[in-house]
């Protein structure tokens, strides 16, 4: 089985942080991608960002970009996501998930990923 765990999220005065960590236990194979996505009520699951395992590259989307940063410990299989400056509009459950095929970060589409977390709460009020 291939288990992702979120965790780190919580409440947050806009203008604060939070890390969100993915643990990503038992992976085995030399090339992947993680990504992190973002859902609201009623709304369509949004890509967020991405790392590689593969050649390194990230992606961030432009809501995010200057204030998110992605990062992973490979000894820990943990990827991690720096939530700086949070804003209200970032309030969402955050998910993490794995594609196996893709090897180059770009836009993450939900479509693409086959293993999910079961999603970490980020709120963002005064």
């Amino acid at each position: 089985q291939l288990q992702l765990v979120e965790s780190g999220g919580g409440l947050v005065q806009p203008g604060g942080s939070l890390r969100l960590s993915c643990a990503v236990p038992g992976l085995i194979l030399d090339y992947y991608v993680i990504s992190w996505f973002r859902q609201a009520p009623g709304k369509e699951r949004e890509g967020v960002s991405c790392i590689s395992y593969s050649d390194d590259s990230t992606y961030y989307t432009d809501s995010v970009k200057g204030r998110f940063t992605i990062s992973r410990d490979n000894a820990k299989n943990t990827v991690y996501l720096q939530m700086n400056s949070l804003r209200p509009e970032d309030t969402d459950v955050y998910y993490c998930a794995v594609n196996f095929v893709r090897r180059q970060c770009g836009l993450p589409l939900p479509s693409e990923y086959e293993y999910w977390g079961q999603g970490t709460q980020v709120t963002v009020s005064s």
